[in-house]
C-alpha cells in the first residue's frame, strides 16, 4: 500500500510543478459522513448514551448546526447530493441503491471534480454506495459503471459493493471486523500481504485518511479527502477495545452497545485525524466538517423527532453537522440557521476560492459567510426545499412508521408540507412544533396549495440520468 501510495505522491508534486495552486493559497479540506448516525447521537447534540469528546472539540473549536438536513432519509440518494449540490431527484436517484444495476450518472459534476481542476488532490476514503464498485474474478474493477476516479478522484479506497459478498458480511455480522478482506484500492482489490486487509473497517478507513493526510501535507497542492465512514450502519458488530468495554453498562441490549461502541471508535479516529494535523501544523488551514448521511436507524438516538430512517418526517432527515476553519471560522458558535447536504459544495468551492460554472446550475447555497459570522441565507435566496424517497413501508428502527406515508416534502421556512405522490397529506411548523405532532393541513389552504404547485412542478422537471 505504501508503494502505491507514493507513486501516487510523487505524481501530485510532478503536478504541483506546473503551476498549479498551492496550499497556503487555499484551505485543505475534510468531509466526515456518517452512515445512519441520529440527530442526537453526538454528545454535543445531547445524546445519553454515547461520549464523542472530539467531535465535540470541533463543534466547540467551530460552529454546530442544529438545524442541518440530509437531502434523504436513506443513504444512496443523500451522497449524490454531497457530490453534486444538487437533489439526487435531478438525477433519477430515488432510493438507496441495490448494489446490482444503479450509480451516480458520470455526467454529473461533482464537488471532487470542481477541487481536482482547481488544483486540488482528491481522494475518497470509505463507503461510496454511488455505482461502480463491481469487480471480476481478478479483483479488478469492471468499468461498466462510473466509480470514485470517473468522479474526480485521483485516489481511492473502498470496499467491494457486489453481491452477494456484502449481503452475507452484513448477514454474519462481519462486514466491519473482517471489511478490510474487501476492500479495493485505485480499481484493484487488496491481497492479503496488505497492511489493511486484516484491519477493522474502521481502523483500514481512518488510517489510511491519516497516511493520506501525511502524504499529501508535504506536496504544495492542496487536498480534498472524502472519508465516509460505515458507522453507526448495521450489522452492529464489536468495536474492538478499548471502546467495547468503555461502552459496556447494565440493561442495554447487545445492539446497542454494539451501537455505542461502534460510534466510540469512529469518534476516537477523528480524534486521531485531528491529532494528525495538529502535528502537521496545518490544522489551522484545514476545513474539517462532519455530518450524517440520514437519520438514525434502529439504536440511534432522535429525542423526540419523529419517523427516523426510511421517513421523511425530521428524526430521518436531520442530522447533527459541525465544521471547524480556526483560520477563518471563530469558535464556538452554534447556529439554528437551515442547512442542507446540497449547500457542501458551494461552500466547500467558495472556501477554496473556486468558481463555479455559469451552467452549473446547484440547488444549495454556500454557507461559509454563516460560517464566518455573517447572517445566514435568507429564506427568499433560498426558497422552497424539496425531498423525494420512494416509498418504505417500513421504518428501521424498534416502532411503526409514522401514518400517513409520504414520499415527498416541501419546506419553506418553517412550513413542511408533506405530501404521496403530489397530493399533500401533512403539514407542520416546525419551529413550533419540531417533533410534528400537529397536522395543521387543514387550517391553511392557501399555503397547501402554493407548497402543492411548487412540488408538483419540482416533480415534472427534467431529470439527467445515464442509469
Amino acid at each position: 500500500m505504501r508503494t502505491a501510495l507514493t507513486c501516487f505522491f510523487v505524481l501530485s508534486v510532478l503536478l504541483a510543478m506546473t503551476g498549479q495552486a498551492h496550499a497556503s493559497e487555499k484551505p485543505n479540506i475534510i468531509l466526515l459522513l456518517a452512515d445512519d448516525l441520529g440527530y442526537g447521537d453526538l454528545s454535543c447534540f445531547g445524546s445519553p448514551a454515547v461520549k464523542t469528546p472530539y467531535l465535540d472539540r470541533l463543534a466547540r473549536e467551530g460552529m454546530q448546526f442544529t438545524r442541518f438536513y440530509a437531502a434523504s432519509a436513506v443513504c444512496s440518494p443523500t451522497r449524490a447530493s454531497v457530490l453534486t449540490g444538487r437533489y439526487p431527484l435531478r438525477f433519477g436517484i430515488t432510493k438507496h441503491f441495490n448494489d446490482v444495476d444503479r450509480w451516480l450518472p458520470e455526467s454529473a459534476t461533482t464537488v471532487a471534480e470542481l477541487l481536482q481542476n482547481a488544483g486540488y488532490n482528491t481522494a475518497h476514503v470509505g463507503k461510496w454506495h454511488l455505482g461502480g464498485l463491481h469487480v471480476d474474478t481478478q479483483g479488478r474493477r469492471l468499468d461498466d459503471q462510473p466509480g470514485p476516479r470517473q468522479h474526480g478522484f485521483d485516489f481511492y479506497q473502498t470496499q467491494i459493493e457486489q453481491q452477494p459478498v456484502r449481503g452475507r458480511m452484513g448477514r454474519d455480522r462481519t462486514l466491519f471486523r473482517q471489511g478490510g478482506t474487501v476492500l479495493l484500492r485505485n480499481d484493484r482489490q487488496v491481497g492479503e500481504d496488505d497492511p489493511y486487509y486484516s484491519k477493522h473497517l474502521t481502523d483500514a478507513n481512518g488510517d489510511f485518511a491519516i497516511e493520506l493526510i501525511e502524504e499529501l501535507s508535504a506536496g504544495e497542492r492542496p487536498f480534498f479527502i472524502n472519508l465516509w465512514w460505515l458507522v453507526p450502519h448495521k450489522p452492529y458488530e464489536p468495536a474492538p477495545e478499548p471502546h467495547w468495554s468503555n461502552t459496556m453498562t447494565d440493561d442495554i441490549s447487545e445492539d446497542q452497545h454494539c451501537f455505542r461502541s461502534m460510534v466510540e471508535h469512529m469518534d476516537a479516529k477523528v480524534g486521531q485525524i485531528l491529532g494528525k494535523l495538529d502535528e502537521l501544523e496545518i490544522g489551522d488551514n484545514t476545513l474539517v466538517l462532519f455530518t450524517s448521511d440520514n437519520g438514525a436507524a434502529f439504536e440511534g438516538f432522535i429525542g423526540e423527532l419523529k419517523g427516523g430512517k426510511t421517513d421523511l418526517h425530521d428524526g430521518g432527515l436531520r442530522v447533527p453537522m459541525v465544521v471547524r476553519w480556526p483560520a477563518a471560522i471563530p469558535a464556538g458558535q452554534t447556529s439554528d440557521a437551515f442547512g442542507h447536504t446540497n449547500d457542501l459544495l458551494p461552500t466547500f468551492c467558495e472556501a477554496a476560492g473556486v468558481e463555479l460554472p455559469s451552467e452549473l446550475s446547484l440547488d444549495g447555497l454556500s454557507l461559509l459567510p454563516h460560517m464566518k459570522g455573517d447572517r445566514p441565507p435568507i429564506a427568499d435566496a433560498r426558497g422552497t426545499v424539496f425531498w423525494q424517497l420512494d416509498l418504505y413501508k417500513n421504518l428501521q428502527r424498534h416502532y411503526p412508521k409514522p401514518k400517513p406515508f409520504a414520499t415527498e416534502v416541501a419546506m419553506r421556512g418553517n412550513w413542511k408540507l408533506l405530501a404521496l405522490g403530489g397530493k399533500p397529506v401533512e403539514l407542520f411548523n416546525v419551529e413550533t412544533d419540531p417533533n410534528e405532532r400537529r397536522n395543521t393541513i387543514e387550517d391553511h389552504p392557501d399555503l397547501v396549495a402554493s407548497l402543492t404547485a411548487q412540488l408538483v412542478e419540482w416533480l415534472n422537471a427534467p431529470r439527467i440520468s445515464e442509469n
